[in-house]
Parts: C-alpha cells; sequence; structure tokens
C-alpha cells in the first residue's frame, strides 16, 4: 500500500490543467468542500486539486489534508455527491480506523498534555531511513518529538492531537515507503518473522541465480581463451540474462525501493550508491547481451545481490536477537483471563487515595475507621508494605485489607457475573476495578491487590531476582511477576498497558529511541559520507572514462558498494541496544539515551544516604525517658510508645512506619485535631493531653523557649546509641508559668532509630575507589552518625544537614572543577540533584516509576548494580570506538584499490557484507559483559 502513495506537490501539478477538474463535484457557495455543511466565518481552508478550499471545521481540515498527503486526490473527482457519510478512499479508511477513540485507546497514552504512540516500523535497513522517517515527520506542525530505534524496529512519536490525528502520521510515514502499525509485542514479533522469511525467500533465489550465472559466467572466460563461436557466447549471455532477471528485479527489490524512497524525500541513504551500482552494471550488461558488443557482468549482479542479502540476512538475525532481549522485559498479555465479579467503589477509592499520597501525605481516615480496622485485625498495621515500587503507607494500607476481608467475607456470587467460573474475557477487555483469578504459574497482567488471604510470587522478570515473595491480604501486586503457588484472586487497579511493567517498557523504549551525541555524529557522518562517495563515483568514472573507457562502469561499481558506509551506520546503534539490554538482566534499567555514554565518562559518584546507602527502613532500637514527668503520664514505655504510634498513624515517614510496626501489638489511643507541621513534626490531643512528636526543637517548641536550653538539656547522644536519627515525645504543661506566657512543653521520651547500611554499600565503594572514581555522600540528615557512616564506608568526602539547593550547589562546585557526576538518589526527594547531575539513578523500591527523575533506575534496589553499569558503559564505549575505527579505517584502505580498478564488484560486495557483519558481532560481546 504504501508504495502507491505519491507525494502530494505531485498531486498538485498533476491537477493544474482545469479539463481533467471539469466534472469535480462542487458544495454550495458557504458550504465545505469536504462534508457539505455550512462554513463559519472566517472558514478552514485546505490546498486541494491546485485550490484552496473551504472547510466547516478542523476536522474535515485535517481529513482533507490526509487525503492530499496520501496521494489520493482522486478521490474528490471520482465522488458523485458531497456529504459527510461518503466513502473515503480505501487506503485511507484503513489508517483512519487508528482514529477511533475504542482502537486509539489501546496504542497511544497521554503525556504532559501531548499524545504517546509506540509503533512498529517494518523495512528499516540503516541508519538514514530512522533519520528520513524522523526528518519527514518533523517537517509537520504537531509533532513534538520522534524516535526511531533501527535494531528493534520501533517508533516512539509525541505529537498533539488536537492538531493532526495519528491516522495522518501512519500515512505520512507510509507515503515515503515504510509500513508502520501500532506497536503490540505479539504482533511486532510476527511482523518480524514476515519480513524474515521475506528475507530468506530473497536470499534463495538470489543464491540459485548467482550459482546458475556463476555457472554460465566460468564457460564464458573459459572462452575467451578457446575461440568460442559467437553464437555460442551469445547464448551463455541470453540464458545468464534470463537467471539473473528475477535476482535484479525481485531479490534486489528491497535496495531499490529504499533508494527511491530516500530520492523522492530528496536524500540519501545507503541503498543509494548500492542501486546505482546495481543497475548500471545490469543494464549495461544488458546493452551488451542486445548488441553484441561489450562485456556481461550477470554474474557479479547476481553474486553482488546476494551476498550483500546474506550479509543483511545475518545482520537482522543478529539485532533481531538483540531487541529480543529487551523484548523479554515484557509479558505477552494473556488472551483470556478469568472475571469472577467487579468491585469499582473500592478500586476507585484506593486509587484515590494513592493519589493524595503521591501528593501530599495522605489524609487519615476517620479515627472510628481507624480503630474498627485494628479491632478486626490486630495485625493489619504490622502487614509488610509492597516490595517493589509501589509504596502504601499505613493508612491506605489498613483501607486496602478492608477491601480485601470485605471481600473475603462477603457472598461472591452476589456480584460476579452469570456462570463466574466460566466468565473468560480478554485481558484488553479488562476494566480498574474487575475482580480476577490469577492461575498458579500464570504471569500476572495488571497490577491490583490481593483479596485472597496469602500469596507468593516471583518478580525475576522485573528485578532479576529470583527470591519468591509471600504477599498478604491487601498487599499490592505488580503487573509482570508470576504466581508461583496456589490461584488467587485480585481487584485490578490498573489496566494492563498502564502497569508498572507497562511502565517499564515505556521507559526502555524511551532510552533506546532516544540518541545520545555519539550516534548522532555517527547518522550525520554516514549521510556525509554517502553523498561524497556519490561524487566521488562520478570523478572515477569520468577519470577512467578518459584512461580505459572499458574499465569506467566497473571502477565506478566497486567503489560505489566498497565503500558504501553501512558498517559507520552500525557502529553505535546495535552496541548501544545490546548494552541497554545487558543491564536491564542486571536489574538497571536506563531511561534516557545518554546514559550509557555519560556513565563511561564518570569521575565522581554522589550519593544520597538514606534509602540509598541505607536501606531506608529505620528500626526502633532504644526508648529512653528523659525525666521524671513522664512516669505521670505513662505507666510503661509501652504506654510511650502507644501515643507514638497513634500520633504517627496516617504519615508516609519512614519514622513513622518504624513506630507503627514497634506498636503493632499494642492497643493505639484514639487522637483529635491530628496535625502535621513540614520539616517539625506531628501534634495531636490523645485523652485531653497535647502531645508533639518530631525533632527535639519543634518537640519542645523552640519558638516560644529557649532553642539551646530546650534542646540541648534533653542531652540525646546518637553516637552513643549507635543510632542514625532520633525524635522526642512531648506533651504541653498543664501548669503555666504565668498568665502572659504560653504552656511550656515537658520531655517524655526519646526514640532512637538505626537505618541499617546496606550490605552492598561497602563493597561497591571500594570497587568505585579502585576505578579511580570519588565518592562524596550528600545527604540531609543532620545527624552526626551520617558522616559516621561515610568514614566508615570510606568516601572521599561527607556533607551532611544539606538542603536540596545546598545538594545542587555541592553538584555544581564538582563540575566547576571539571567533574563528571553521577548522582544516587531516592528518584523524587532528589529530584532536583538528580537533574543537576551529569547523569543520575534512583533505588526504585519507594517511589513510582512514572514520578522517577532521573536517568535510569535500579530496579532490583541493589546498589552494587552501579558497578555492573560502570564496567558495561565503559566496554561500550570501547567497543564503539572500535567499530568507528573498524569503519573508517576498512573504507579507507578499499578505497584506492577500488578507484585504480584492483576490486570486482563481487568482491566489493563481500567485503561491504564481512564490514557490516564484524561490526554487529563485535557488538554482540557486549552480552557477556
Amino acid at each position: 500500500m504504501s508504495s502507491s502513495f505519491s507525494s502530494s506537490s505531485v498531486s498538485h501539478s498533476q491537477y493544474d490543467d482545469s479539463s481533467i477538474t471539469q466534472g469535480l463535484v462542487l458544495p454550495h457557495a458557504g458550504h465545505c468542500f469536504h462534508c457539505g455543511d455550512p462554513v463559519p466565518k472566517p472558514p478552514f481552508h485546505a490546498q486541494i486539486l491546485g485550490e484552496a478550499r473551504e472547510m466547516c471545521c478542523m476536522g474535515c481540515q485535517l481529513a482533507a489534508e490526509s487525503i492530499v498527503e496520501a496521494g489520493l486526490e482522486q478521490y474528490y473527482l471520482d465522488r458523485s455527491e458531497i456529504n459527510r457519510t461518503a466513502s473515503l478512499p480505501t487506503q485511507l479508511t484503513q489508517l483512519e480506523a487508528y482514529d477511533h477513540d475504542e482502537i486509539k485507546s489501546q496504542f497511544v497514552y497521554a503525556q504532559e498534555g501531548l499524545s504517546v504512540a509506540e509503533l512498529s516500523v517494518n523495512n528499516l535497513r540503516c541508519a538514514a531511513c530512522t533519520w528520513l522517517i524522523e526528518s519527514r515527520l518533523y517537517e509537520i506542525d504537531g509533532v513534538d518529538k520522534c524516535q526511531v530505534n533501527l535494531t528493534n524496529q520501533r517508533m516512539r512519536i509525541i505529537w498533539d492531537e488536537n492538531k493532526l490525528p495519528i491516522s495522518r502520521i501512519l500515512a505520512v510515514i507510509n507515503e515515503i515507503g515504510y509500513d508502520a502499525k501500532p506497536y503490540r509485542q505479539d504482533t511486532h514479533e510476527a511482523m518480524l518473522a514476515r519480513h524474515n522469511n521475506k528475507m530468506l525467500l530473497r536470499l534463495g533465489i538470489a543464491a540459485l541465480g548467482a550459482m546458475q550465472a556463476m555457472m554460465y559466467a566460468v564457460a564464458l572466460y573459459f572462452g575467451e581463451y578457446s575461440d568460442m563461436l559467437v553464437f555460442q557466447r551469445d547464448f551463455l549471455r541470453w540464458v545468464s540474462l534470463f537467471v539473473s532477471t528475477p535476482v535484479f528485479f525481485y531479490a534486489g527489490v528491497p535496495f531499490f525501493t529504499s533508494a527511491w524512497s530516500a530520492i523522492r524525500a530528496r536524500q540519501v541513504n545507503m541503498d543509494v550508491p548500492v542501486s546505482v551500482a546495481l543497475i548500471v552494471t545490469f543494464f549495461a550488461s544488458m546493452y551488451a547481451t542486445v548488441t553484441g558488443q561489450g562485456e556481461t557482468y550477470y554474474d557479479s549482479v547476481s553474486m553482488f545481490i546476494f551476498f550483500l542479502l546474506a550479509g543483511r540476512y545475518i545482520e537482522h538475525n543478529a539485532r533481531l536477537k538483540a531487541a529480543t532481549m529487551a523484548n523479554d522485559l515484557v509479558v505477552i498479555e494473556p488472551i483470556l483471563v478469568q472475571k469472577i465479579a467487579e468491585d469499582k467503589a473500592s478500586a476507585a477509592l484506593i486509587l484515590e487515595r494513592l493519589k493524595q499520597q503521591a501528593e501530599t501525605d495522605v489524609a487519615p481516615l476517620a479515627v472510628g475507621e481507624v480503630t474498627n480496622a485494628v479491632n478486626t485485625n490486630d495485625d493489619i498495621i504490622a502487614s509488610p508494605l509492597p516490595n517493589f515500587m509501589q509504596n502504601m503507607d499505613a493508612n491506605v494500607q489498613v483501607l486496602t485489607q478492608k477491601v480485601a476481608l470485605a471481600w473475603q467475607h462477603s457472598d461472591a456470587s452476589a456480584t460476579a457475573p452469570p456462570d463466574a467460573d466460566k466468565s473468560m474475557v480478554t485481558a484488553q477487555s479488562l476494566q480498574v476495578g474487575d475482580i480476577i483469578m490469577i492461575e498458579a504459574g500464570a504471569e500476572i497482567i495488571s497490577d491490583g491487590i490481593l483479596l485472597s488471604p496469602t500469596a507468593t510470587v516471583s518478580q525475576s522478570l522485573l528485578t532479576g531476582e529470583g527470591d519468591l515473595i509471600i504477599k498478604r491480604q491487601g498487599d499490592y501486586i505488580v503487573g509482570g511477576a508470576q504466581n508461583d503457588s496456589q490461584p488467587f484472586e485480585m481487584l485490578v487497579t490498573a489496566l494492563p498497558e498502564d502497569s508498572q511493567m507497562g511502565l517499564i517498557d515505556r521507559l526502555m523504549n524511551r532510552a533506546m529511541s532516544e540518541k545520545p551525541k555519539l550516534a548522532q555524529q555517527a547518522d550525520k557522518l554516514a549521510r556525509w559520507f554517502v553523498a561524497r562517495i556519490l561524487v566521488l563515483s562520478v570523478l572515477v568514472f569520468i577519470g577512467w572514462y578518459i584512461v580505459d573507457p572499458s574499465q569506467a562502469i566497473w571502477a565506478t561499481v566497486a567503489v560505489l558498494v566498497a565503500t558504501c558506509p553501512c558498517a559507520l551506520s552500525l557502529a553505535t546503534p546495535i552496541a548501544l541496544t545490546v548494552a541497554t539490554n545487558r543491564l536491564a538482566s542486571y536489574g538497571f534499567l536506563t531511561t534516557r539515551g545518554h546514559t550509557l555514554q555519560t556513565l563511561a565518562e564518570i569521575t565522581h559518584v554522589a550519593f544520597d544516604k538514606t534509602g540509598t546507602l541505607t536501606y531506608g527502613k529505620p528500626n526502633l532500637l532504644n526508648i529512653e525517658l528523659l525525666n521524671d514527668q513522664a512516669s505521670a503520664h505513662a505507666d510503661s514505655q509501652d504506654s510511650l510508645l502507644a501515643i507514638a504510634a497513634a500520633l504517627e498513624v496516617g504519615s508516609r515517614h519512614p519514622i513513622a512506619h518504624a513506630l507503627l510496626t514497634a506498636a503493632y501489638q499494642l492497643h493505639l489511643p484514639t487522637t483529635q485535631n491530628l496535625q502535621h507541621y513540614p520539616a517539625g513534626g506531628v501534634e495531636a490531643i490523645v485523652d485531653g493531653v497535647l502531645y508533639r512528636i518530631g525533632h527535639a526543637d519543634f518537640a519542645m517548641d523552640a519558638a516560644h523557649d529557649d532553642a539551646s536550653s530546650s534542646a540541648q538539656s534533653l542531652n540525646i547522644d546518637l553516637i552513643a546509641h549507635r543510632a542514625s536519627s532520633a525524635v522526642v515525645l512531648s506533651c504541653q504543661s498543664l501548669i503555666k508559668s504565668s498568665e502572659d506566657t504560653a504552656p511550656s512543653w515537658q520531655a517524655l521520651a526519646c526514640f532512637y532509630f538505626n537505618d541499617k547500611v546496606r550490605d552492598s554499600a561497602k563493597a561497591t565503594l571500594d570497587t568505585l575507589k579502585q576505578l579511580g572514581i570519588e565518592s562524596v555522600m550528600l545527604t540531609g540528615d543532620p545527624s552526626p552518625q551520617a558522616l559516621v557512616i561515610a568514614d566508615t564506608l570510606g568516601m572521599s568526602a561527607a556533607y551532611n544537614g544539606l538542603s536540596p539547593t545546598d545538594k545542587v550547589n555541592h553538584i555544581q562546585q564538582l563540575q566547576s572543577n571539571g567533574a563528571v557526576v553521577l548522582m544516587v538518589g531516592d528518584g523524587i526527594n532528589d529530584a532536583p540533584v538528580l537533574a543537576a547531575a551529569d547523569v543520575s539513578t534512583s533505588i526504585a523500591g519507594a517511589a513510582d516509576l512514572a514520578q522517577v527523575s532521573s536517568d535510569s533506575i535500579i530496579l532490583n534496589g541493589q546498589v552494587e548494580g552501579i558497578n555492573a553499569a560502570k564496567r558495561i558503559a565503559d566496554k561500550t564505549e570501547r567497543i564503539i570506538k572500535q567499530n568507528f575505527r573498524w569503519a573508517l579505517g576498512y573504507n579507507g584502505i578499499v578505497l584506492l584499490p577500488a578507484i585504480f580498478g584492483y576490486v570486482p564488484p563481487w568482491l566489493a560486495a563481500i567485503g561491504m557484507s564481512l564490514s557490516s557483519l564484524l561490526v554487529v558481532l563485535n557488538a554482540l560481546r557486549l552480552k557477556r559483559a
């Protein structure tokens, strides 16, 4: 279909003759040329059949422009009436089907007010193909970004849907000779398989033709020295033409169509010099056959096409194998899944609470709600948080477990559809709020809440870790995991394409679509090289025509073929793709195209402390009663702990989670007027007494009291307790010193916490030190324990008590001294410093992927992934440089022999194919990095 499209410029000139448009059906004055409805003032306009035609709306304008862009203006000449229901051209109607909301929702998603789509693109052959598509689409108003991935034959496009529909984008891609369809892994693999089969068929025909043509060529060569009769020579030439014709006109078609698409777009790609060489050689040989004068090179044509196809077939399969490693991360959605009921109200409530949690601290549930939930199940607050990418605070955890318990104790058949045990639906038809059954051993197709009592899942596909994870009722289940136990029921909270697995695929595709500077330079150099080759070939032809006209054509063909920079265009993208997928196998996900290149250049690594060098999950070490006043308000440490935990219900802070975990067996008192103070703590009334918990200055109300006497007098000693942090619980004194002074605050207890250092942190920093990379700690923790941790880990420098602005200033100071800095943080709180660093990574686990601001993500929470990333980045840089040296060296070495006629066309084809193959095989060594 795409080959039949012609450019709009040709279409316009075609209808300049008024005689051709005499039968054109025109609308009444003031009515739309496309649909016949009245037009507004001022009207919209579209250029059709050489004239500006009035349109009633932007929809008709875009539809008309799509018809013109697709070269289908004949539609307006052929129609017999004008109405909004008139049938459109078949080609355009097929593409416009993708504009329907039901179809579009399956592959288009929103991002920052724009639309994003992942497309499969067939017939991509070299870097020039990707550049041609990108350049053409950027010419269209409304396209914000277009990124084409040569290796996995995919593209990612971001555009304004208010300015143009997706059908027009697909039509433009088809117009320049490429077949684009919405991406789905199964259909994408089927497309690649069909393309592979076509390549194999063409290769087989080329092999048969080349063998036959070579047999006749041997007879012709020997005939030159054995006085072969002219009619025998002519007979062999005609037979050679016969066996070479299907090779040229069928097996060689991919080169010609690719070259013609580039020329129509007024560009050049790798297939232009190849096609010129093939056409010149074949038709020169045909001329010699018909006239009986000159030499024939049918064997060279057939062998040339065979070797080119063989090289591209091997290269294509190598690239396909590299791309398959990335596709293995994405689960092919099952065709059917068992739906047993639905609970859309509960799903909506959970999602609303999660949304609130993502924006601010989640508002606490009503007091009665919390109390009832705790009374129902004493283990609710103690339930472990999800292990991957979705952190629910205790408040939301209570809600999810209430939903799960309600489902377990309800009569499921009351809300289930008829024949629930046999109700199978497609994965694409699932909706948020559906309750589905996941069979044992099956892949979990979407995110959701576990409704069954327990489940055992494997998240190895996501994190690279094979350990089984036990999920309890109400826990978050991540799409992409596998059910390794008995069947369980879950409440769907995200569509399959919006699940965490879908987000990972989008991030990986974005990373592989974005081109680092090195790849952009390689593409630019390759295009420059092709243009110069064409100029050089003309000069070679002229030179040889003066010296020896009989050798002019063949020397020119050899130059065109031997120096084609195919290897140069493959040097970077294939290496980056293999490296990106190898990193993914270590649980290190790159989300930006420049990540690998910059990682190879880093001189410093800056670490946040909490959640990065440490696990970010503090444990309660000790409770210290601060004075005798404590005994007046509590009979024991447990009572103080219960009050402290009650104040922290609903908070997302790690300290809150530690207190709630420590108090899970205690009865929590009811709180009133609970208030959160940013950078301070929490205040609430318990049994008529106003309590505070937070840092010492906040707890002692340093704004009213003397901070030096209130905070320092508490004698909080983190080092002596081997603690990383501490909070103080205080209450407002009931006795005022005078009528004019505010009530004083009395410290009741100090809670000491320790955040354990990651087991692999020391080894990671030691390895970085061996590589000559300095490590720096930039933490907001003001405690001296942070400096103790830095010293224990052997870091080059450490700075504590930093604000986000202070961290950015430290990064910029390092950069001003020539350092290339990698920042490792939590992805959300450190967003400013992550953006300021040259390259950044975050430890997944506490942050949703959609909120991550970093250039890469460590999915499995293992900080040693940084070492693996650095090692692979260094090896990738070496391999890319090796590929560049080989590609440029080969072209430089073969150029002079080709110019002087020492390289026959068939040998040039072998050399070019082997050069490209060597580059691909060298890049595949990264699979073992």
